[in-house]
């Protein structure tokens, strides 16, 4: 597994994981004609703009192709005492549980660390069971809210670390 910092020409391959993990991760939670909805195409505008910007957006490749990818930068909120989020972070299948998640957020950190960032948040949605990746790493709940997905309502959670330099010695010890 190889972890580095996303180019724009990753662009197509980060959306359709965006996509495919969608898909594999909401099966069961959000409904199922909304999830084959969902076109990798805005995802592939989206991401090559987002590439073309300023933002810390890492690639975990496996096999020589992208197979998950994680983005950081200010959080945008301004609702909560944090200044650093992770706006994205997903995997197919194929890579959970094999390091790549932990990875991920181990350089985002320490990208948000190098960049003066003391703290982050991220949302999740409350019936994700990845929810248990990220209560593994002791963040605090910061709010929720609800939000709305093909037509159905669901809760999204706030979570969140005031100290990313302690989220960063935890993930190090995790790592070694």
């Amino acid at each position: 597994m190889l972890i580095r910092k996303a180019r724009l020409e990753d662009a197509m391959q980060i959306a359709e994981v965006h996509v495919e993990s969608w898909r594999q991760s909401y099966k069961g939670i959000v409904n199922d004609s909304y999830l084959k909805s969902l076109k990798v195409e805005p995802r592939f505008k989206l991401w090559s703009q987002v590439l073309q910007n300023d933002h810390s957006v890492y690639v975990a490749e496996s096999e020589g192709r992208v197979s998950g990818f994680a983005s950081f930068g200010k959080e945008r909120s301004g609702e909560f005492d944090v200044d650093g989020e992770l706006y994205a972070i997903y995997l197919l299948d194929s890579i959970k549980r094999k390091g790549a998640g932990t990875e991920l957020l181990s350089i985002g950190v320490e990208d948000l660390l190098q960049r003066g960032f003391h703290s982050m948040s991220v949302w999740v949605l409350k019936e994700n069971p990845s929810i248990k990746f990220y209560e593994s790493f002791n963040l605090i709940k910061l709010g929720e809210e609800e939000i709305e997905i093909g037509g159905e309502k669901f809760v999204e959670m706030c979570y969140g670390w005031k100290s990313l330099k302690t989220l960063h010695e935890l993930i190090q010890a995790r790592i070694k």
